[in-house]
């Protein structure tokens, strides 16, 4: 998608996005070493602080979609934003208390709960679904790039100098909240209103029609966060600190230049194909990291790469098309979603890779999540071919068999014509 398509204010939220992100991985990703080593915090108080900061970060969506619903998109974007600015600066007197660093991180969690669904809705205002694809994927790989970059931008100073750090990120979501202000009004619209579900009842692609976004949301996220979470832990011992980074910054540029190449095939892609492709993808992805070894483990990761491309922009759009409730609620809705799904993530991992590691068979960690991407995909669509058929049986003028006849009786029969399969014809 070229600039020529976009306007000034998307141009200016993409830019946003990019700053944004990196501001927050400049520091996000140090917390578990800040709180413990510098702040004096237990281990197991800093997973749980760290467990709950991410899941207010993510299921606060919904809340955020409600403020945007009721205050408008701007409006929900420059208190997000102003919050988090706040949680930034606090860090700042929280270096030496700890109460108020674990404050001003639920204050960033909080700030980034209320922003993402306001943000998505406000560049895809006014757009068709023809221009959504390319505005979302373009979007993701603002926000990639950002992840991507602040990490390794920041590295020289979060130890050193971490108050000068977060004075830095403070002053910069300070000025790109300035900037928000100068965006114009618009109106949150709503989604498809659920065109494509009835679309797809109307021509038959009933197994496409019946799947829930939502639910796959929960269980793309889930799957991508193994891989997220256990791979620093799989690849540094068999290969080097050096070959992870370069396979991270790797990964993370297939992922800003493929997403926005593909987003046009993947909305013209059937949605039961594109599960079919993205958790196909997913399941090879780890499937190949239980090989080992530096060819395994970077075939692994772009497969996986490939997973995410299609399954975390497909849910998005198919949300937005079944939906007709406003894009902020939409998308607040699939933050929720990812939400539990990385929290269960992080308890189910947990156990499953240390039981591996204590049987010396970390490679079975990794057959046992693949067969989970195959599987459980499997298992909701059969529920949801099974809630759709009770669904319809249910329905108020659904066909029902007529009784049978008793011995000796005539067959019940109707006057009314029939078409070619002995329903009555529609007149």
């Amino acid at each position: 998608m070229g600039s020529r398509t976009l306007t000034g204010p998307q141009l200016f939220l993409l830019g946003g996005s990019f700053l944004i992100t990196l501001g927050s991985f400049a520091v996000l990703p140090y917390m578990s070493v800040l709180l413990h080593d510098r702040f004096g915090l237990g281990l197991s108080v800093v997973g749980v602080v760290l467990a709950v900061a991410s899941l207010v970060q993510f299921s606060g969506g919904v809340v955020g979609a409600a403020l945007a619903a009721r205050i408008g998109l701007r409006a929900t974007m420059l208190v997000a934003l102003a919050v988090r600015t706040a949680g930034f600066a606090a860090f700042v007197p929280g270096l030496t208390r700890p109460v108020v660093a674990v404050a001003a991180l639920f204050l960033v969690s909080c700030g980034a709960a209320l922003y993402l669904p306001a943000n998505k809705a406000y560049l895809v205002a006014g757009c068709g679904p023809e221009r959504r694809p390319g505005l979302l994927a373009a979007s993701g790989s603002a926000f990639n790039a950002g992840i991507a970059l602040g990490p390794p931008a920041a590295a020289p100073f979060v130890l050193t100098s971490p108050a000068g750090l977060f004075t830095g990120v403070a002053v910069l979501f300070a000025l790109v909240g300035a900037g928000h202000v100068l965006l114009p009004s618009v109106a949150d619209e709503g989604g498809g209103g659920g065109v494509r579900d009835r679309a797809g009842d109307a021509d038959g692609a009933a197994a496409g029609s019946r799947l829930p976004p939502f639910a796959f949301t929960v269980l793309a996220v889930y799957v991508f966060m193994f891989f997220q979470h256990y791979l620093a832990l799989y690849a540094v011992p068999r290969t080097s600190t050096a070959f992870y980074g370069a396979v991270l910054m790797g990964y993370a540029i297939l992922l800003v230049v493929a997403q926005p190449l593909l987003a046009r095939r993947l909305a013209a892609l059937p949605y039961a194909a594109a599960l079919r492709l993205g958790f196909g993808a997913m399941a090879a992805g780890t499937a190949v990291l239980a090989l080992g070894g530096r060819a395994g483990i970077a075939v692994g990761a772009v497969l996986l790469c490939l997973g995410e491309i299609v399954l975390f922009l497909k849910n998005d759009l198919e949300a937005l098309a079944r939906s007709a409730a406003p894009s902020a609620t939409v998308f607040g809705r699939q933050r929720l979603a990812a939400g539990l799904g990385a929290f269960a993530a992080a308890v189910v991992g947990g156990q499953l890779y240390g039981v591996a590691e204590r049987a010396a068979a970390v490679p079975v960690f990794w057959l046992v999540v693949s067969a989970q991407a195959v599987v459980l995909p499997a298992l909701l669509v059969v529920w949801a071919g099974g809630s759709a058929r009770r669904r319809a049986g249910d329905r108020p003028g659904a066909a029902h068999p007529p009784p049978r006849p008793r011995p000796g009786q005539p067959a019940p029969h109707t006057n009314a014509p029939t078409g070619d399969r002995g329903h009555p014809a529609p007149r």
